[in-house]
């Protein structure tokens, strides 16, 4: 199983549709077995190619912190699930969410202009 995680020095990027770069986690056996980084596209994330490209790495699950609704339907009909409300440090993330301690929290994204970016 592959698991995205928006990702900004080593943290959660809270806004996925303009973070840093994805770090994707290969978890086999309830254990992270390797990670890659997969640099973010230009412009805001609903809006590019990051749902494909998530879907052709065989990626299942992103672990977000704030995301419109619009990202996660585009997210969503690429076959990868959505957790929101994540946070804090990518690995210790990861690992709760191995062991069953992260769900998903139903953040929308209320960034200022997110409305305009994150319609379908």
């Amino acid at each position: 199983m592959k698991v995205a995680v928006p990702t900004r020095d080593g943290q959660v990027d809270d806004h996925f549709g303009h973070c840093d770069h994805f770090t994707i986690f290969t978890v086999e056996d309830g254990k992270v077995v390797s990670r890659e980084k997969l640099e973010s596209p230009e412009g805001c994330g609903c809006k590019s190619n990051i749902a494909s490209e998530l879907k052709e790495m065989n990626v299942t699950v992103m672990l977000a912190g704030n995301m419109g609704q619009g990202a996660v339907n585009i997210l969503g009909s690429n076959d990868v699930q959505v957790v929101r409300g994540c946070s804090g440090d990518i690995d210790v993330l990861v690992e709760k969410w191995i062991a069953g301690e992260v769900k998903d929290q139903v953040i929308v994204c209320d960034h200022h202009d997110c409305a305009s970016h994150h319609q379908l």
